[in-house]
């Protein structure tokens, strides 16, 4: 089978990675790290992994509770170096604040939809804001979680993605950081990267689509 679509997603695979982003909200906000990797492993594991039932979350990535909310809950579950939790206003902003976008990928972007390729961004969102400029020159389509009530790893926001961009599963590659994303990918027959760093994505992309394409 031919691939003619890409399905990509943002916060650490189009920018730089969430870890250092993270990592430099822990230290701004004075968070104790090892206490906010506790909870957030059992959040996470719960979310992607195989957590029984619903959790706030799944909520907030498909939209069905606001940022402020979800900053509250958040908030009340972390501790900062001095042993109260942080502010919850503007949490996730603070968490997020040291993503930087690569621009490696966003030009492989450019030379995919060049080549005849459609693209789709394909997102779960924590009632983050997107830089959107020039995002009618990048993708053909747009799926953000919170905005379509769908959540990744969930099968029906890949079959909505691909429905999007007029396209069956088996023609796509699917381009995320998290694996339990690209096995839920896989498992619908779309072909999986799991993104590690911009060279070594787009260099099995190139391999996937038989074509060229830029690094820099």
């Amino acid at each position: 089978m031919v691939l003619t679509g890409v399905l990509i997603d943002w916060g650490g695979v189009l920018t730089t990675s969430l870890s250092d982003s993270i990592a430099r909200w822990i230290a701004a906000d004075r968070i104790d790290g090892d206490h906010y990797r506790q909870v957030m492993r059992r959040m996470v594991d719960h979310a992607y992994g195989d957590g029984v039932g619903e959790s706030v979350v799944h909520a907030l990535e498909r939209g069905e509770i606001d940022g402020p909310s979800f900053e509250r809950d958040l908030a009340a579950r972390l501790l900062t170096v001095d042993g109260v939790p942080p502010v919850a206003e503007g949490l996730l902003e603070r968490m997020f604040a040291g993503f930087e976008r690569v621009d490696a990928m966003y030009d492989m972007l450019r030379d995919v939809r060049k080549n005849g390729v459609k693209t789709c961004l394909l997102s779960n969102s924590w009632s983050n804001e997107y830089p959107r400029t020039h995002w009618d020159e990048l993708f053909d389509a747009v799926v953000i979680s919170g905005e379509v009530g769908m959540r990744k790893p969930e099968p029906r926001i890949f079959h909505h993605a691909v429905e999007l961009i007029g396209l069956a599963c088996e023609e796509c590659v699917f381009i995320d950081d998290i694996e339990a994303n690209i096995l839920a990918a896989r498992a619908l027959g779309i072909a999986g990267i799991h993104h590690k760093d911009a060279d070594s994505t787009i260099e099995e992309l190139e391999s996937l689509l038989s074509l060229t394409l830029r690094r820099a």
